[in-house]
């Protein structure tokens, strides 16, 4: 019998657009640490869909909906990764050449954080978990 989802898949999987899938994967790949699962080529011959693996369970998705597609011109949505080590992975992001919009910074909610851009203007938050907060502290520290 068939399961309902695969097994090296987690429940929810992003699928994010880009006009260029090859040349995401590539500095995805080279700039966050991800690792290339599968490349599907379209009729056309350019990427039409990947997989990208980050870590021991995270996965993405990367695909180009038609010839019709352009990246979004404002910020819609960001990813949040957890990383073993958020400073390393912050110097190897900017050694890549990524555009830094947050450098890293601890925050009141317990993660030391960075947010990076990558060329077609997806937003990556990257984070480790510095110290435990509650729900009450943090809603205390944001005045609430």
């Amino acid at each position: 019998m068939v399961k309902p989802k695969p097994d090296d898949f987690p429940r929810i999987t992003p699928y994010l657009y880009y006009e260029d899938v090859g040349a995401a994967c590539d500095w995805l790949i080279k700039a966050f640490g991800f690792s290339e699962r599968f490349r599907m080529p379209g009729p056309d011959g350019k990427l039409s869909h990947a997989e990208l693996g980050f870590a021991d369970d995270g996965v993405i998705m990367l695909g180009n909906p038609g010839p019709d597609y352009h990246a979004p011109t404002a910020t819609h949505s960001q990813l949040y990764v957890y990383v073993d080590d958020v400073d390393a992975h912050f110097t190897r992001a900017q050694e890549a050449g990524a555009k830094i919009i947050e450098e890293p910074a601890d925050q009141f909610y317990g993660d030391r954080r960075y947010v990076a851009e990558d060329p077609e203007r997806q937003q990556w938050s990257f984070a480790t978990r510095v110290r435990a907060v509650s729900n009450e502290e943090m809603a205390k520290a944001q005045g609430t």
